[in-house]
């Protein structure tokens, strides 16, 4: 696989020799992100680009599980569905989209309608499909569901939780009924920041034993992150963890205040900047791929950024991606809680195609907000349409989390 890429000794947050966000500054004083950040070693053959837009390196074999779609039509069919099987799980998330349950609710579609959705899914064949939840292991049919799918030449992935279910046998298990890969959530580098993040103890070390499990059997892993206030000064710290997992991924969650999550627990828009042009630079040493959820704000630097030619298409909330509730609502997102009709009596594939909700979400001049209706990067970005919902009440708003600032008020970000 190669040699791993160190960290970069200075924190991703102070590549001017600054300091960290928040640390030494008066509360409420603005966090500024510097420009002219160093890059880390040396840079890889041109990568390509994940669904989200951050660019991941390109050759090795290892990671030839990202999502490399290039031509991908999104106005026809989404390249990435996700099903919340159940909103139970164990667990007690700060930040939950789900605001999860103990048990499942008497909402959730039962075992037929479950099949019916799985064939429709199948018949949209998208690159990418994702059973989640909650936690799905909640779901008693769970092993059948992905038989099921096998037999209909689905490919399923899963982002179970962290939780006693996720046991060694249960992963051999997926593995066993056609598994594409697992995702398991790490959100800080030790047990006491993790644990305290996760709402239960023990949940760290348990994280931990899952993604050796999920090597062990052979499955691709993804070690997904959310960036927020509590956690954004030890992301280097983290990512060094998160190298010794040997993931083919890391995937970066910017908060949208839905759900448990408050605004208050998002990180200012300067830090997102900060954040995101160390991630970019990162993903050019890193021995696995980088993607960022929620955050399409990195793709400005992919567009300036002559190795990062070959992007996949452009995935947002709406736009090439669509989420299937536990209840069977149609979102654009999971952050963007506007159902747009109910599998169990409409058809996934025209709501996606025709809904007036999904169709100005993939249209660019719908963008209504002073700063994304203007911005000249709103065809690549479009920015977060679910943070402009959470934030604001309207989907084509602006997103709070940019600090770019587009045309007469300048071309760069407005710290």
């Amino acid at each position: 696989m190669g040699a791993r890429a160190a960290a970069p000794a200075h924190g991703p947050w102070e590549p001017c020799g600054g300091p960290a966000p928040g640390v030494t500054r008066a509360a409420g004083e603005r966090d500024g992100a510097c420009r002219g950040a160093r890059r880390p070693g040396r840079a890889r053959p041109p990568p390509h680009a994940d669904e989200e837009g951050t660019p991941t390196p390109a050759t090795p074999a290892r990671r030839q599980s990202t999502f490399g779609f290039t031509d991908w039509n999104v106005d026809d069919r989404p390249l990435v569905v996700i099903w919340e099987a159940t909103r139970a799980c164990a667990l007690a998330c700060r930040h939950c989209r789900a605001s999860a349950q103990h048990r499942p609710g008497p909402e959730e579609l039962d075992a037929a309608q479950a099949r019916a959705l799985l064939t429709q899914v199948a018949a949209i064949r998208p690159g990418i499909f994702v059973i989640t939840g909650g936690d799905p292991l909640e779901r008693p049919d769970l092993f059948d569901l992905f038989g099921f799918a096998r037999d209909l030449h689905l490919g399923v992935s899963l982002a179970p939780s962290a939780t006693p279910l996720l046991e060694q046998a249960a992963i051999e298990r997926l593995a066993g009924l056609g598994c594409r890969g697992v995702q398991i959530s790490l959100d800080g580098p030790d047990a006491e920041s993790h644990d305290r993040f996760r709402g239960q103890a023990g949940t760290f070390s348990r994280t931990l034993q899952a993604c050796h499990w999920v090597r062990a059997a052979g499955l691709p892993l993804t070690v997904a992150t959310t960036v927020t206030r509590h956690n954004v000064e030890r992301l280097t710290e983290v990512y060094q963890l998160v190298q010794t997992l040997d993931p083919v991924r890391w995937s970066v969650f910017f908060l949208v205040p839905t759900g448990r999550a408050r605004q208050e627990e998002s990180v200012a828009p300067e830090v997102a900047e900060a954040v995101l042009l160390w991630l970019h630079m990162l993903s050019r040493e890193a021995p696995f791929a980088i993607k960022t959820t929620e955050a399409p704000q990195v793709r400005r630097f992919l567009v300036s950024d002559p190795a990062a030619a070959g992007r996949s298409a452009t995935v947002a909330d709406g736009r090439g991606f669509v989420f299937v509730s536990a209840a069977g609502d149609i979102f654009p997102s999971g952050f963007l809680p506007l159902p747009a009709g109910n599998v169990r009596r409409d058809d996934l594939l025209e709501v996606y195609r025709n809904h007036p909700l999904f169709r100005s979400l993939r249209d660019p001049d719908a963008l209504r907000g002073p700063r994304c209706g203007h911005c000249t990067y709103r065809r690549v970005c479009g920015g977060s349409r679910s943070r402009a919902y959470a934030v604001s009440g309207d989907p084509l708003g602006d997103d709070p989390l940019c600090a770019f600032v587009s045309g007469s008020q300048g071309e760069g970000p407005s710290c």
